[in-house]
């Protein structure tokens, strides 16, 4: 070996190499962003347009299907959907991932401008932004007060808390929930105004007019400049009763004459609660690329700084951190990464019984580690759950090469030769081997980096790291390992049967297993003379292990215990933000049965999506050491007592879950009409109710909300000289309010003066029939026109939302599973639903998480396809053979025996990590048969005989063969078992690997060289035939 014996010729050139890797692997790692999930460029826009107080169907109608029509026409676009809620307008485009999202974002908002004007008057600037998995909140703060109203306090977190957030570096946005923002309210006085003779018109362009600001140009005298102004803007919130707005008869109308002004605060539409107590609440969202865990440890270092400057009695507190978690799971990786490596260390040791020989080996296992750091510096990768699951995954995997170089040079020492000949021919014996075993690893990590679809940019890091790091073990046992060898003298291995305490008791441990060893020889002649009854069995097992593997049921994400989750509550659709601040009082006094809550964060409207009708529940628990139950027990009667509240539909999930929904399980019916498709879904919904373990249903247009219609007499408008578009600005003024100017405060900030009637004008549908409309009489003079008289009044019902996916209609079911698996319960409703008699036109879909469920699955059966035909062409190269392989290989299909048995053991799922997990067997099973087949090919050509050399080769491959086996089994047990938060996610990975190890590696032994023997036997038949053949002809 070319490496090994450089290495060997000049040790301290193969020391300052290790020595480079670790520096900038250890530079690489000051550099790494910290962040929860890998900073993946997800091909959606969102596009957010309110459309204040207007139904679904004019939101879907006059804002949705526009957008709709206009986004499609965009290259790359692969699926639309459309929310339309009352006042609100969702729309989320799905691109190809091949698409830039950032060109796709800006030829989006090119297209959108072009459509403004089409928009009705009244809807608010669209929202155009990229889905971010990573934008979700990083920090929740809450500003509390004993003796500060709610806009005292709005006024502290907006002009001091929001401001100091916003200058933190790496703060992206924040979000402010329940304020009570400052507004001029105008409050109409409809009798005065009628008295008058004047129209809300005539106020609000009186208003417009006369509170200006405006510069009016420059004067120069004599090198001196002079700007003029109109300074029309009152100082005082006050001066705006004595403002003329109009005028009657000669005579100056002052706005205090037909209203009341008020320095008050909005209409509230969004409210916020910690531990049941208002509260003006804070989301803190980071920017892209951001270090979740440095930022919020300056933030909480802001709080400190700004608790001193708040006014005694107001608190400034942390409520929510999302950094937790991502601390937990860096503890948790290097607490599996110190005790995988002691534990693989020890098997080291009780196999080589020298502490020397375990350094060597071990060092393998840091360097390898701290390398890992510079690919993912390179590649701008972040330490997040994929990177670390890879870290404290290749524990095992990183010591194999390392053991087996070690191994074979202290046997080659221990047959007489000296440190330098033992080293170089040691690893150059068994060099080829250890190369083909590592790039089999290597083959099976590739495929996982580059599946497609969402999961596969995922996994590209997962995939990344796992494999430069085999890579990186490679190099360090075909360098570091010999050098040292060479140089490092191992007195121990010459005292082999002399010493005393520990390592006496270790001889005795290794002459067993030599004896288990020759054991095992006599059990290789013993198999190769029962050939038949051997394959028989394990054909047998093999199909056994298949019928387990059928037996068990598949989720996408294995769930795990966090100590905190989140309940998202709807109340009725036409539910006041008083009506849900009492249903979500009412859950809060629920949490106080729960001892195990250590906090909670409440919310209601929140975000640019949130109404006063829904709102979310954040309840944070104990540590898992200080309470006696599971968290998924705790959300289970946590979601039965909450049913016992009236008037909420509800769905308890684990908070910030991968996905990002809240609801894990989502049926769709599509077609055209609204009628037919609520018939379908309650007939469905009432179908699932019978299958055990869906909970929180939902039917997305199950209840309508009323509707108070005008209808415009035209012909009577037009004779009274008046048009639509004066009905809509004068009631749409009077009830739902008009912001009509501003007015600038002490500190120069912007105060928005809307008009509208008092609220005790604005409850019956009944009063809208009372309003009077200003228009030109015959003379000079306005006159009042009733607006009963050209209008009519109906009353209609319109779904609380209405949802669409690529331009059609479509009904939504949404629920979660508890105590039922997700693939389970979408093939029950599969089959539930084929009692319903669907008309033409209308189908039943599956959208979320077990949509992505089903793709991610394909797309890891492709990665699991191209791993085993990656694997084979590496023996192939290897052994310059198309057949000998297949003997190999044989040992693949082995590994599913004890995967299957293990998962059905422990009670584990078929999912995502546990895929991974038999993914990864297909490159560590394979070691094992490359190193006993390998030698007993190295064996034959020095013409020693097939039987003999197989039972020779299984014999002294024995022990690098269990060495490297226990060293991955011990390295996996820390994620088997679970130790540490989060571990729960990545146990069925461990599970899976463990299990199939346990059974391919037993089978193996056994089965392989009667597998080499047969295609041995077979390649040697066809060679007479075609050699009989050839002589005949």
């Amino acid at each position: 070996m070319i490496l090994s014996d450089i290495s060997i010729r000049r040790p301290v050139f193969a020391a300052v190499v290790m020595l480079i890797l670790v520096t900038l692997g250890a530079a690489s790692y000051r550099w790494l962003s910290v962040e929860m999930y890998p900073n993946v460029e997800i091909p959606y826009l969102s596009i957010v347009t309110k459309f204040p107080g207007s139904s679904p169907e004019s939101v879907e109608r006059e804002v949705s299907k526009r957008i709709e029509e206009t986004v499609n026409t965009i290259s790359g676009v692969k699926h639309i959907y459309s929310f339309s809620s009352e006042g609100l307008s969702t729309v989320l485009v799905e691109f190809r991932l091949e698409e830039k999202i950032n060109e796709v974002a800006q030829e989006t908002r090119a297209k959108i401008s072009e459509i403004r004007g089409q928009f009705p008057k009244g809807i608010e600037e669209p929202i155009i932004q990229k889905y971010d998995l990573n934008a979700q909140p990083v920090v929740s703060l809450a500003l509390q007060s004993s003796n500060l109203s709610t806009r005292e306090l709005t006024v502290w977190a907006e002009k001091k808390v929001k401001r100091r957030m916003e200058s933190i570096p790496g703060v992206g946005k924040v979000d402010i929930v329940g304020s009570a923002k400052r507004e001029v309210n105008v409050i109409i006085d409809p009798t005065r105004l009628q008295a008058l003779g004047l129209g809300v018109d005539t106020i609000v362009n009186g208003l417009r007019s006369e509170n200006v600001n405006t510069p009016l140009g420059r004067l120069n005298d004599k090198g001196t400049e002079y700007t003029i102004r109109v300074s029309g803007k009152p100082s005082r919130a006050e001066d705006f009763r004595d403002m003329v707005v109009a005028e009657r008869s000669g005579r100056p109308i002052r706005l205090s004459e037909v209203a009341e002004v008020r320095d008050g605060v909005r209409e509230q539409r969004s409210l916020g609660l910690v531990n049941g107590k208002p509260a003006v609440a804070f989301d803190i969202r980071k920017q892209s690329g951001a270090n979740v865990v440095n930022l919020v440890d300056e933030i909480k270092k802001r709080i400190t700084v700004l608790q001193a400057e708040l006014p005694p009695g107001v608190s400034l507190i942390l409520v929510r951190d999302a950094s937790i978690p991502i601390r937990e799971s860096l503890h948790d990786v290097q607490l599996s990464l110190i005790i995988g490596a002691i534990l693989t260390i020890l098997i080291v040791f009780c196999f080589i019984n020298s502490w020397r020989s375990t350094v060597i080996t071990g060092l393998t296992l840091p360097i390898s580690i701290i390398s890992s750091f510079i690919i993912m510096k390179f590649m701008g990768m972040s330490l997040n759950m994929m990177t670390m699951m890879a870290l404290s995954l290749a524990i095992g995997l990183l010591i194999d090469d390392a053991i087996v170089v070690r191994e074979n040079i202290v046997r080659h020492l221990e047959n007489g030769e000296d440190h330098f000949s033992a080293a170089r021919n040691g690893t150059s014996e068994i060099g080829l081997a250890v190369f083909a075993t590592t790039m089999s690893i290597v083959a099976v990590f590739v495929p996982v980096a580059f599946m497609k679809g969402i999961v596969g940019r995922f996994f590209f890091q997962f995939g990344i790291t796992v494999a430069f790091a085999v890579l990186v073990s490679l190099l360090v046992s075909f360098t570091l390992d010999p050098m040292l060898s060479s140089r490092w003298h191992d007195p121990a291995i010459e005292m082999k049967g002399r010493r005393r305490g520990i390592a006496a008791y270790l001889d005795r441990f290794n002459e067993g297993f030599e004896k288990m060893a020759d054991r095992y020889q006599t059990l290789i002649v013993w198999v190769l003379d029962r050939r038949k009854s051997v394959m028989i069995t394990a054909g047998a097992a093999f199909v056994a292990g298949l019928a387990v593997f059928a037996l068990l049921e598949s989720n996408f994400m294995p769930t795990f215990d966090t100590s905190e989750f989140q309940v998202f509550f709807k109340t009725a659709p036409d539910a006041s933000i008083t009506e849900t601040e009492n249903r979500l009082k009412a859950m809060l006094d629920l949490v106080k049965e729960f001892p195990e809550v250590s906090r909670t964060y409440a919310s209601i409207g929140a975000g640019d999506n949130g109404t006063v009708r829904s709102g979310i529940l954040y309840v944070k628990l104990k540590d898992k050491s200080s309470r006696n139950r599971s968290q998924s027990e705790i959300q289970n009667l946590f979601r039965e007592r909450l049913l016992k509240i009236p008037g909420i539909l509800i769905a308890v999930t684990e908070a910030d879950r991968l996905a990002g929904e809240e609801k894990a399980l989502k049926v769709t019916i599509r077609g055209s009409d609204i009628s037919l498709l609520k018939n379908y879904a309650k007939q469905l919904r009432d179908e699932m109710y019978g299958i055990k373990g869906i909970v929180d249903m939902e039917i997305s247009m199950e209840h309508d909300i009323p509707e108070y219609r005008l209808t415009v007499d035209r012909e009577k408008a037009m004779n009274a000289g008046v048009l639509t578009d004066d009905i809509v600005r004068t009631v749409g003024a009077l009830v739902g309010g008009e912001v009509v100017s501003t007015y600038d405060d002490e500190d120069g900030d912007a105060v928005e003066i809307r008009v509208r009637l008092p609220e005790h004008l604005r409850k019956d549908p009944d009063q809208v029939r009372d309003l009077q409309l200003t228009v030109m009489g015959r003379g000079p003079n306005l006159v009042l026109l009733p607006l009963e008289n050209i209008v009519t009044y109906d009353t209609h019902e319109t779904p609380s939302e209405i949802n669409r996916q690529d331009m059609s209609r479509q009904i939504t079911i949404g629920g979660n599973v508890q105590g039922l698996a997700l693939g389970t319960a979408v093939e029950r409703i599969k089959e539930v639903s084929k009692k319903i008699k669907f008309e033409p036109g209308y189908t039943v879909g599956f959208v979320g998480e077990s949509e992505d469920m089903r793709e991610t699955f394909a797309y890891m059966g492709e990665a699991l396809i191209l791993a085993v035909l990656f694997v084979y062409f590496i023996l192939a190269a290897q052994f310059e053979s198309f057949l000998e392989p297949l003997a190999i290989m044989f040992s693949l299909p082995l590994s599913i025996i004890g995967m299957a048995g293990m998962l059905f053991l422990t009670g584990d799922t078929l999912n995502i990590m546990s895929l991974i997990g038999l993914i990864m067997l297909m490159g560590l099973v394979t070691k094992n048969a490359i190193l006993l087949v390998d030698y007993a090919k190295n064996l034959r050509r020095k013409g020693m005989d097939r039987r003999d050399a197989l039972s020779l080769a299984g014999r002294t491959r024995l022990r690098p063969i269990m060495m490297t086996t226990l060293a991955m089994i011990f390295g996996m047990l820390p994620l088997a078992f679970k130790i540490g938060t989060g571990a729960e996610m990545r146990a069925p990975m461990a599970r899976a690997v463990i299990g199939g190890l346990l059974t391919s590696t037993v089978l193996t032994l056994v089965v392989v060289p009667v597998m080499y023997t047969l295609l041995d036997d077979s390649a040697l038949w066809v060679k007479k035939h075609f050699d009989k053949k050839d002589s005949n002809s």
